[in-house]
């Protein structure tokens, strides 16, 4: 019995140590080669992408979302990001996100509605009957507001303008609100770059169908000078649209069904909005924002 017992435990031993060489010679035959293939996922990008959040909050930890890539249509994680509370978790306020929808469509609007006063009428002092001898009622002019196709009084003087600027506190608001929605629906995702290996838009829109994010995209990078693949790939695909960082607004974020942002894009959200949450009040005692990192 006893050698029997010693028998078994050699027998385990001997099968921990071949499984350990097999596995320590896989992992370096199956070393990554850039060369190899073209679109695999780069060898400088880590598993987990730590970011220093300025601000921290004193009550809610960092959120965390996962990174992908699309370099490949396959929906392969490539790491972890954390996500600052103050932006990415806050409260939904609908009437914040409906005063922004609002003032982002009205405040471009003009009303170009005009009638001309009496003055501006041809022929004023023309009476259209005598005074008397005819048994109507006198009339100066045709162009009486009393008559049909005169003139209107206190009418519009356009063009009018309905432009107004919504408070800054608001807009803040309304940007991290419509962020977190995004977020919690499960709609914004975020991607470490705009390069796709090729310029055509079926490759763009087989990935969206594969990964389930809907007809309208919203593609936002911290720069307008965006690769050309992707550029060629969304002006040739309705529902598509690319956004530099500076350009986001409450309207197409929540008009596009998904969110799909850079690593670069998430960096300068977060700084803007995290500057502006801290701000000074007064524009003279108001401390000059973070330079952009290039």
């Amino acid at each position: 019995m006893i050698k029997s017992l010693s028998l078994t435990k050699i027998l385990r031993y001997c099968a921990i140590v071949r499984s350990i060489r097999y596995f320590e010679s896989s992992s370096q035959s199956s070393t990554f080669s850039p060369e190899s293939s073209t679109n695999s996922i780069p060898q400088q990008l880590p598993l987990i992408v730590s970011r220093q959040l300025e601000y921290p909050h004193i009550r809610y930890p960092s959120l965390q979302a996962w990174l992908e890539t699309l370099g490949q249509k396959r929906d392969e994680k490539l790491g972890i990001v954390d996500l600052h509370p103050s932006i990415w978790q806050t409260s939904p306020r609908l009437d914040i996100l409906y005063e922004n929808i609002e003032w982002q469509k009205t405040y471009k609007t003009i009303d170009w509605a005009y009638t001309p006063p009496h003055h501006e009428y041809p022929n004023m002092r023309a009476k259209p009957w005598p005074q008397k001898g005819t048994g109507r009622a006198r009339h100066k002019s045709r162009y009486g507001p009393q008559w049909k196709g005169g003139y209107k009084v206190n009418g519009p003087k356009g063009p009018t303008s309905f432009f107004y600027v919504l408070p800054k506190e608001k807009r803040i608001e309304g940007l991290c609100a419509a962020l977190t929605v995004k977020l919690h629906q499960n709609d914004v995702h975020f991607v470490d770059s705009f390069d796709l290996p090729t310029h055509q838009p079926t490759y763009l829109q087989e990935l969206s169908e594969d990964r389930f994010w809907g007809p309208s995209i919203l593609f936002v990078d911290d720069t307008d000078i965006m690769p050309h693949n992707i550029m060629f790939a969304c002006a040739k695909t309705e529902g598509f649209t690319l956004m530099p960082v500076y350009g986001l607004n409450v309207y197409s974020i929540l008009k596009h069904t998904t969110l799909v942002l850079t690593i670069r894009a998430l960096n300068k959200i977060e700084k803007k909005l995290l500057h502006a949450l801290h701000s000074y009040d007064t524009q003279k005692d108001q401390p000059p924002p973070p330079p952009d990192e290039p």
